[in-house]
């Protein structure tokens, strides 16, 4: 699914088992020869929508990116590999939450790290998640 995302497949993101792979590419370098920080974020924020339908499977409800934020820690010049958490508490909630209201936060904790497994960015991101019989 995330990978019928057309800017997803324009920087050539892949999906591996729970997690995105971003191989390096001429066209994703910025002026110092590493990857840019667009495509990191691109590839952090497709990592925590993944991580959603990987939590709690495919529905009808609609999800929006409320808010989000990322710090690089280093550069990037190898292929990276993204990974997220979200705790079993904020599932539980989340869960609770949309059931009860229709609608519901929850924040996708991702890793970007390469395959040396240092992290080269960590980033939050916040969904809102509304049930399709719902207004928002």
């Amino acid at each position: 699914m995330i990978e019928n995302i057309e800017f997803v497949k324009h920087l050539c993101i892949k999906q591996e088992g729970n997690s995105l792979i971003l191989e390096p590419k001429k066209e994703l370098l910025n002026h110092i020869g590493s990857i840019h920080a667009g495509a990191i974020y691109t590839l952090a924020e497709s990592q925590s929508g993944l991580c959603l339908i990987d939590s709690f499977g495919k529905s009808n409800a609609k999800a929006l990116l409320r808010s989000s934020s990322i710090k690089y820690k280093t550069e990037a010049k190898s292929k990276l590999i993204a990974s997220c958490q979200i705790t079993p508490e904020d599932k539980e909630k989340f869960t609770a939450q949309l059931t009860k209201r229709g609608k519901a936060l929850i924040e996708v904790a991702v890793t970007i790290q390469d395959y040396n497994k240092q992290i080269i960015a960590q980033a939050a991101f916040s969904w809102f998640i509304q049930n399709d019989s719902k207004e928002p």
